[in-house]
């Protein structure tokens, strides 16, 4: 059994069965919180056991019977609903309007996973991790489209006459009242992701290093800044977090992209050979030799998909409770999930299709050319090593980049974690969601780098297991609902 003890050194454990496990903090010099290794030893056993083959089996082959369900949607239904993020609903039911609704999604998603969750991805298993990551989110794309089409069909009107939905809510309305217990365990699964996973440990502590690394600035007080400004906007609701969110994702996203194409311009001639190394060995694992350890196959796979996740969210359960409140005027209430479905499923398209692959292929293109310079490199700052090739101000547009990133995932998670409390406790429990949301940011700066990704793992499967459960349960209705509110929703122009 477990019991706490504190030793002569001050330290902190728990006792299981008369050894240390899980849990050992110390504070170095610099009053940043580290976890011995003998600690980290059981957080990564625990994950790699949770992302062993039945949930990499669960997680993909859900997106795969989606696709084939939904007759490769992702493919031939893509241009249209890239339109459709231009053509942002304002009127209906909903509280905020279509491109608002995935620029919050985006906010919560684009975040840390497309760089730093890229460069560890491949530390850890190789480049071939970048194409599982690629395989993922495409089948990903099937699974958002899902969640998004049951997120608008199930949702529902709170007291207050603002719109609620998400997977709590087309579990309980669309399996049935007998799994309404379900829909409790992932609300209280998301709140948890909020607190310690994506929302702020990880968020907070790339955005700590960064600017460490570049201007010196102290922890406590990257802390304390962070904190005050998402306050600033988070306690203003989901409409002050939409407005915020569509100004700073496409602001993001055109400084990292431009800045990510130079990188690319300036290793062309590498460009070839990195997609035939991260295509090669994604099934054959490398061996040591630059910035990759030495890797298997399937440390590949389990580290390029849990990293996708990471990275795009999909058959996490997430997306769907902002998708729930996107404004809607379509006449056919399926009409309108099929819409905003359509809309969801860009999500894993631009944050891992197109991002993370810019970023793979810069990465492995820069360690091909300069292989020496990555021996030695923290995984963290692998990408920094990348953009320094660029003849001006490299580093600092990566920096940028990443710490307005990890800053939207930041307010986009409040968002989740919201939904989640207001459907576990009611408006008594986001008062002090909100207040606790902020404490747990300032303690992200404080939190060690791989105790942060190891508990981000983690808590992702624990959110992801009953939503992809009631995918499974509701394929069939899903697959009905998209052909006849495609059919409508084609013949409108």
């Amino acid at each position: 059994m477990f019991r706490f003890k504190v030793d002569n050194a001050g330290f902190q454990s728990f006792i299981f069965h008369g050894r240390p496990a899980f849990l050992y903090l110390s504070y170095d010099l610099e009053g940043v919180v580290k976890m011995d290794l003998n600690y980290m030893n059981v957080l990564n056993s625990l994950d790699s056991f949770i992302w062993g083959p039945p949930l990499l089996v669960l997680l993909v082959g859900t997106g795969i019977l989606l696709t084939i369900r939904l007759k490769l949607l992702q493919v031939f239904k893509l241009p249209k609903a890239l339109k459709l993020i231009f053509k942002a609903q304002n009127a209906g039911s909903g509280d905020i309007d279509s491109f608002k609704a995935l620029c919050t999604a985006l906010s919560a998603t684009v975040g840390t996973g497309n760089i730093v969750g890229v460069a560890t991805a491949i530390a850890a298993g190789g480049p071939g991790a970048i194409f599982w990551m690629w395989l993922a989110a495409f089948f990903g794309m099937a699974t958002k489209y899902a969640e998004g089409l049951l997120a608008v069909k199930y949702r529902e009107v709170d007291a207050k006459g603002e719109i609620a939905g998400g997977p709590m809510f087309y579990i309980k309305n669309g399996m049935g009242e007998k799994y309404k217990w379900l829909g409790t365990l992932f609300a209280i699964f998301g709140v948890l992701v909020a607190y310690f996973g994506i929302g702020t440990f990880a968020q907070v502590n790339s955005i700590v290093d960064i600017t460490k690394m570049t201007i010196g600035l102290d922890p406590m007080w990257t802390a304390v800044i962070l904190t005050v400004l998402v306050a600033a906007i988070t306690l203003g609701g989901l409409q002050s977090i939409a407005a915020a969110a569509s100004k700073i994702v496409p602001a993001m996203a055109v400084i990292y992209f431009i800045s990510t194409i130079g990188v690319l311009i300036f290793f062309a001639d590498k460009i070839p050979g990195a997609v035939e190394t991260i295509i090669s060995n994604a099934f054959t694992g490398s061996a040591a030799a630059g910035g990759f350890l030495g890797s298997t196959m399937i440390m590949a796979m389990r580290n390029g998909i849990a990293r996708g996740v990471f990275s795009n969210e999909a058959g996490l359960g997430s997306i769907p409770m902002v998708a729930a409140t996107a404004a809607s005027s379509s006449d056919s209430p399926k009409e309108a999930a099929v819409r905003q479905a359509l809309i969801s499923m860009t999500g894993p398209f631009w944050d891992t299709v197109v991002l993370c692959a810019i970023t793979g292929i810069a990465a492995v293109g820069s360690m091909v050319s300069h292989p020496q310079e990555y021996r030695g490199v923290a995984p963290e700052n692998m990408c920094f090593v990348a953009f320094r090739e660029l003849p001006v101000g490299g580093e600092w547009m990566l920096s940028i980049s990443l710490t307005l990133f990890a800053f939207a995932t930041i307010i986009g998670w409040n968002v989740y974690g919201t939904c989640a409390v207001r459907y576990l406790w009611g408006e008594e429990g986001v008062r002090v969601y909100q207040v606790a949301y902020m404490f747990f940011a300032y303690l992200g700066a404080v939190l060690s780098m791989e105790l942060v990704w190891g508990i981000s793992d983690l808590l992702n499967s624990l959110m992801a297991l009953p939503n992809l459960f009631c995918l499974w349960m509701l394929r069939g209705e899903i697959a009905t609902d998209c052909g006849k509110g495609t059919d409508k929703t084609s013949k409108k122009k």
